[in-house]
Parts: structure tokens; sequence; C-alpha cells
């Protein structure tokens, strides 16, 4: 006999990606919701920021540690409860922190992931 693991919907990975940002948790969203294939989308002017696109989870990890290197002190952050409609969800999320060299500065966006077989396999930011 074979036992076959549930495939959480698009609505249950939105949950917990919620859930997961409200604990500040956010290497646990990557290990845990995150397909090893998945893609991360930066907006074409985020390269002059040094953002770059990322294919595959340890380049995705890769940027947010090197995002988290330019960051001198964090004063406050957000994220929003999720919109879900077909196998998207999205959220907005900000940043208050003080970057190294720049100074203090808010940061928003929206972020649209998209869920096959219940994982992330992209992700896309809007700022």
């Amino acid at each position: 006999m074979t036992t076959q693991e549930a495939v959480m919907t698009t609505q249950e990975v939105a949950n917990r990606f919620y859930q997961l940002s409200e604990e500040n948790n956010w290497n646990k969203i990557q290990d845990e919701l995150f397909s090893h294939d998945a893609v991360s989308i930066e907006p074409p002017t985020a390269s002059s920021q040094g953002l770059q696109n990322a294919e595959g989870l340890p380049a995705i990890k890769k940027k947010g540690e090197m995002f988290n290197s330019m960051v001198e002190a964090v004063h406050g952050g957000y994220c929003s409860k999720p919109v879900t409609g077909g196998r998207f969800f999205s959220v907005a999320m900000g940043l208050d922190a003080t970057m190294k060299g720049a100074g203090r500065m808010q940061m928003d966006e929206i972020a649209v992931y998209e869920v096959k077989d219940g994982k992330i396999v992209r992700e896309q930011f809007f700022f």
C-alpha cells in the first residue's frame, strides 16, 4: 500500500506563508513552501540596487543573503494578508531599514507568488 502525501492548495500555501511571515520566519518559508527549481523575478530597475533575478532555491537563498548583508538595521516591517486567485497569491510587504551607505528608508512592494503542485514555483516583486 502506498501513502500519498496531500498537496496543499494555493490558499493553504498562502495561509502558511502569511503565518510564517507573521513569525518573521522567511527562511522557513523558503525551506517549506518553495519548489527546489523556483524562480525569483525582480523589476528591471532593481539591478541598479544590486538585486538580480534568481533561478533555483539555492540562488534565491543567496539573493536573500546578499540583500540582508546590505541591511545595517531593521526598524520594522509588515506583510499583508494574502489575496488568492487561481494558482496565484499576492501580498503587500514593506521594510523600514537602514541600509549600509544609503541611510534609513521605507521599502514597499507587491509580491506575487505562483503555486504548482503545492509549492511556490515563482515569485515576482513590483516596487
